[in-house]
């Protein structure tokens, strides 16, 4: 998850539905906010208010999102810069790949799932192609951001990185966390500490309540947003940011050239390699979580049988 959250246009949340934790994800956060975890805290009964809140699931989960934000977002930002193409291709396979995965946990699409996979479609079609704008730095919008940017980032579908590009921030907050810029940090961790907790609590009421639909909508979201992780792209409009750079602003989808100076394009060849390696990680890790849920449903410990 966080490998594709440092990635603006592939989200956390598509990766975190792929490995099978996605539900459990959201109901565990959802307990933050709930009276069976703050009861027990209130009364300083710090074991029953962590377990409330499955809280080795969320250390785990949080401490992986946190080890590969810190550890590769040096080497995305240069890939983003220098070798776009690559690193656009393998996320296209990835997201392409979900599409179906996710769509599978579908009981029986009926029309009215078509049409919430449609409307997911539009919905994250159109906003990818919503132009940045520059904003302000202050503590403020610091905390809206984080908080609007991890609403986002648990999404399937829509990448809470690329909100930041959004808002005019992606660039802003990826300098801090590769400088250890702590107060920004600390910011942009409150807003999403705050966001993840309250929407936590509409994710999870839709879960119990309309699951096929939402996991329609959801599906679609990650379909619209092929837009904006398809490899090969043309600037049309771009900024200036603070430090002097050219960020691109209005960007089109264009078809790669196939020869450069009369010869084939091998860069063609190595995306195609890379995209297909993405689309085959997504199914082997598919693959994986459902070995993983059928030992668990058999009573059988896949450590036991590698003792055996």
């Amino acid at each position: 998850m966080g490998c594709a959250d440092v990635v603006p246009g592939v989200s956390g949340g598509t990766m975190a539905f792929i490995l099978g934790i996605y539900e459990e994800l959201i109901s565990s956060i959802r307990n933050a906010a709930r009276p069976v975890f703050l009861k027990p805290l209130s009364r300083f009964r710090l074991i029953a208010a962590f377990e409330a809140i499955n809280g080795g699931f969320l250390v785990a989960v949080g401490g992986g999102i946190l080890l590969a934000i810190l550890t590769l977002a040096k080497i995305v930002e240069w890939l983003l810069e220098n070798r776009p193409v690559i690193i656009w291709s393998f996320f296209f396979g990835l997201v392409l790949a979900s599409v179906f995965v996710v769509a599978a946990r579908c009981s029986r699409w009926t029309p009215s799932l078509w049409v919430a996979l449609g409307m997911g479609t539009v919905g994250a079609w159109l906003l990818v192609g919503v132009v940045p704008i520059q904003t302000p730095e202050t503590w403020w919008f610091l905390f809206f951001s984080g908080a609007t940017a991890i609403c986002a980032m648990i999404l399937p579908g829509i990448s809470g990185a690329f909100v930041l590009v959004l808002l005019g921030k992606y660039q802003y907050v990826l300098g801090a966390v590769n400088q250890r810029d702590l107060v920004t940090i600390g910011w942009v961790g409150f807003g999403a500490a705050v966001g993840i907790v309250s929407f936590a609590q509409v994710l999870g009421w839709l879960f119990r309540r309309h699951h096929d639909p939402t996991v329609a909508l959801l599906t679609g979201l990650m379909l619209g947003s092929l837009r904006k992780v398809w490899p090969w792209k043309e600037d049309l409009a771009w900024i200036i940011d603070r430090h002097g750079e050219k960020l691109p602003t209005v960007q089109r989808n264009i078809l790669p050239d196939w020869t450069i100076g009369g010869a084939f394009n091998t860069e063609i060849l190595v995306a195609l390699v890379i995209g297909v390696s993405g689309f085959i990680v997504v199914l082997a890790l598919e693959w994986v979580a459902n070995q993983a849920s059928s030992w668990t449903k058999s009573g059988l410990d896949p450590r036991a049988l590698e003792e055996d």
